[in-house]
């Protein structure tokens, strides 16, 4: 039996093709790959020409010319041109399939997630002074020394563009999905949030997002979320200030309090618990004094297990309804400290 021709088909697969070898084409340049095969390169004039030895025939004067804007070569020796796909072919032997095979896992990204979180945080970052809407909140919260926003890598998370960003970097939305970057209909995860990324030994683990929204506040990555923020610049001070939230924990270090530190909540996890012990120091548990007494319940709780451990805690009252961020808008780091001063075991 005769298999049926489709004309139809044949098209959609050669248009599926063209498609493929023109993201391929964007993402990646002819003279970066040269270079990378140690190609020894200079400027041919002022222009976006380049010029050098043909790497396709023996040559002792330089014929081979590259034209960075339009991403193609020809060779005034040997007659040969076109663009990287055609360089691969020639210089490879190989077909036409097999080279872009070839390309795609040259310039494959890489699949470890928290290069991705990298990615991700570094372009929310990039977006957090393109939206007034979220440079508006950060003033509302109290944080505004942009050394420190800087410092500690927040960000805004628009919505809608994160995925564009990813993909255009070769990453598949199944990938992202599976990262919690994109939800299950492949839209950005975060929407109208400022970003905080959560750090562990110098490699992202997690993203948080905080809603200035009507959404519920607060929204983690899938995953772990690591160990108390911060940690690595704080470990070594004997007295730390343990608090609940980010922002509790960013205007603290604002006001100068560098040996603040944050649990991301009230139940510490396991390596939480860990490095609070890792040597001897006092905790100041500075926790929320919520109207339902669970902060204040949470912070009586954590103080027995860091007491079974040998570490001293001291508990931080604050005036009923507040939290160290909302304290520190109406206070200053004089007041703050009176209330460290004033601390009860």
């Amino acid at each position: 039996m005769l298999a049926t021709f489709s004309y139809v088909d044949f098209q959609r697969q050669n248009c599926a093709v063209g498609e493929d070898v023109e993201k391929l084409k964007q993402r990646l340049s002819l003279l970066d790959y040269l270079r990378q095969q140690n190609w020894a390169v200079r400027a041919a004039g002022h222009g976006p020409e380049f010029v050098g030895l043909c790497p396709l025939h023996p040559e002792t004067r330089p014929s081979f010319y590259v034209n960075a804007r339009k991403n193609l070569f020809y060779c005034h020796g040997c007659g040969q041109g076109g663009d990287l796909i055609r360089f691969v072919q020639l210089s490879r032997h190989l077909s036409f399939r097999e080279s872009l095979a070839y390309l795609e896992q040259q310039s494959a990204p890489p699949t470890d997630p928290a290069a991705i979180l990298e990615q991700a945080a570094t372009f929310y970052q990039q977006q957090l002074h393109c939206y007034a809407e979220a440079l508006r909140y950060l003033e509302q919260r109290g944080l505004r020394d942009p050394a420190l926003i800087k410092e500690l890598r927040i960000g805004y998370a628009p919505g809608g563009s994160l995925r564009r960003h990813l993909t255009a970097q070769g990453y598949s939305c199944d990938l992202l999905q599976r990262l919690g970057l994109l939800n299950s209909q492949d839209h950005d995860a975060f929407h109208r949030r400022v970003i905080f990324p959560c750090c562990q030994g110098g490699r992202i683990v997690n993203l948080y997002g905080r809603s200035i929204a009507a959404a519920f506040a607060h929204r983690f990555l899938p995953g772990s979320r690591g160990g108390l923020y911060a940690w690595e610049s704080v470990r070594q001070f004997p007295t730390v200030i343990l608090v609940e939230g980010l922002f509790d924990f960013a205007v603290l270090w604002q006001m100068g309090f560098r040996h603040a530190t944050c649990s991301l909540g009230t139940h510490l996890n396991a390596e939480q618990f860990q490095q609070l012990c890792d040597r001897p120091r006092t905790v100041y548990l500075t926790f929320d004094v919520d109207a339902n007494g669970s902060g204040q319940k949470a912070s009586q709780q954590l103080a027995q297990r860091l007491c079974a451990q040998g570490i001293a805690t001291r508990r931080v009252l604050l005036p009923d309804g507040h939290d160290p961020n909302s304290f520190a808008q109406g206070g200053d780091a004089r007041q703050f400290q009176s209330l460290l001063e004033a601390a009860q075991p």
